[in-house]
């Protein structure tokens, strides 16, 4: 199966590009319609500009001078700062700074966007060898989440528990290597976070569509806790949970749009993490889904 849309999936695409654009310069914590387009609310009132009377959605609540923090909703707002950016500035590098969720853990907002159709392609590899499948926990429950692996390693989970291989069990084979533009935006992305010299041996790829989520977890199934975790979201928005250093702490609820990595190590390694149910909506290059890729130092 394909990540990507199907082909007049993407030919509409090209003829929205200009809404699509915008759609991802409005980073808000609302839902999107039938057609994509961002839900629109209350008015923000965003000083660093001195502009006032933008109209972007906060679900459905009035946010006054909040884009620096958490909405009334818990949810991340920091990414309203990149909107005012992408308006104003058009040079393909301009990057907002990263928006710090803890130390040693940052968000990258739209790291990865310019680079989506070249991830994309080289994914299509990589599920020709290994496509989706569901795994089943320890517990015996089937994850609502479809996953697969390219590395020298790949997670698995079967009724024997949590582990890394290197073989893919329903194959026999070994796990498809990680292509070069992964690896390329997983090094470039830790380095910017403070993580230098990062060489991934596992990247996860996670498959969400309407309704599923991940629960609090912390990625302790490695043996090198010195490295850092790069996760990147392409595809439809997600709440990203992002907790402490135990299950019952608090968690902030980080909105992703597609294109936007978050990374986190050091102190913040082995915090809690999870995704809320995925909301339905529809994305020019991945339809009704979303695709995220973590990448970890397995071994």
């Amino acid at each position: 199966m394909s990540a990507r849309a199907s082909s007049a999936d993407r030919v509409a695409s090209e003829n929205a590009a200009q809404r699509i654009a915008m759609i991802d310069w409005r980073r808000v914590a609302a839902d999107l319609d039938a057609e994509g387009n961002a839900v629109i609310g209350p008015v923000w009132d965003i000083s660093i500009w001195d502009i006032s009377n933008f109209e972007i959605g906060c679900n459905e609540r009035r946010c006054k001078n909040a884009p620096h923090g958490l909405n009334k909703s818990g949810v991340s707002t920091a990414g309203q700062v990149r909107m005012t950016i992408d308006l104003f500035e058009s040079s393909d590098d301009t990057m907002a700074p990263p928006e710090i969720l803890a130390p040693g853990a940052m968000v990258l907002r739209g790291h990865a966007t310019a680079d989506a159709a070249t991830l994309l392609a080289a994914l299509d590899g990589v599920l020709a060898q290994a496509p989706f499948r569901h795994m089943v926990t320890p517990g015996g429950f089937r994850m609502s989440v479809a996953m697969t692996n390219c590395g020298a390693y790949g997670w698995i989970t079967d009724k024997t528990g949590y582990r890394y291989g290197r073989v893919d069990p329903d194959s026999g084979r070994d796990w498809p290597p990680t292509p070069a533009p992964l690896l390329r935006l997983a090094a470039r992305a830790a380095a910017q976070a403070g993580y230098s010299e990062f060489v991934p041996d596992a990247c996860l790829i996670n498959r969400y569509v309407p309704g599923t989520r991940l629960s609090l977890h912390q990625d302790k199934d490695e043996a090198d806790f010195t490295a850092p975790v790069v996760s990147v979201s392409l595809g439809l928005p997600a709440i990203f949970l992002f907790g402490g250093m135990r299950r019952a702490d608090t968690t902030q609820r980080v909105t992703l749009l597609h294109g936007d990595v978050v990374v986190w190590g050091g102190a913040a390694r082995l915090r809690y993490h999870g995704v809320l149910p995925l909301k339905a909506g529809h994305h020019a290059l991945l339809g009704e889904q979303r695709i995220n890729l973590t990448f970890r130092k397995a071994a």
